[in-house]
């Protein structure tokens, strides 16, 4: 698992794989570090929850996932204008994710740090560092459930269609590795 430091909030890459956001399922993210929250930096947990895929949705197959390590932490920075909420995310995160139907689990490390904008309108815009899980129904990815991993944005629309662009990017298909 990986340790990533959040630089100034206009450069910063902040963390997550904050499933929450990532897959777009509406949970929140579940167990986090108490111990950078009880020091007064600012930084609070931000715990995953597990969460259940249908099949179709993003693997032919029903998916389980839940967090089998979650030290995630976020800190609520300065809004950069009208009806934008940013906030950071850091910290280790490994996600079980599981074919509902074989059994068949995959662990991955998605101790990335995200810089995520959330707007009014539902719209988001994560600037990334390091892996992070993207469940992805509409995009510019196939769909189904990632690991991306690199220096990359993920720009998700109202609706929740995802782009993710960057220089370096490295997508790991987790449906083929629990198929």
């Amino acid at each position: 698992m990986r340790k990533s430091v959040l630089g100034t909030a206009g450069t910063a890459f902040g963390t997550a794989c904050v499933t929450v956001l990532a897959l777009g399922l509406g949970t929140a993210p579940a167990a986090a570090a108490p111990l950078a929250a009880s020091q007064g930096s600012g930084w609070e947990p931000a715990p995953s929850a597990p969460w259940d895929v249908p099949a179709g949705e993003r693997c032919a197959f029903a998916v389980h996932g839940e967090p089998i390590v979650d030290e995630v932490v976020r800190r609520e920075l300065p809004s950069p204008a009208e009806g934008v909420a940013r906030t950071a995310y850091k910290g280790d995160l490994v996600i079980r994710v599981t074919n509902k139907e074989t059994g068949a689990h995959y662990d991955a490390d998605v101790s990335g740090t995200a810089l995520v904008d959330a707007y009014t309108s539902g719209a988001q815009f994560w600037r990334a560092l390091g892996p992070v899980l993207v469940g992805v129904g509409e995009g510019n990815l196939a769909r189904g459930l990632y690991v991306v991993d690199g220096a990359y944005t993920i720009d998700i629309s109202p609706t929740g269609t995802k782009t993710v662009a960057g220089p370096a990017i490295r997508t790991d298909s987790l449906c083929a590795r629990i198929d």
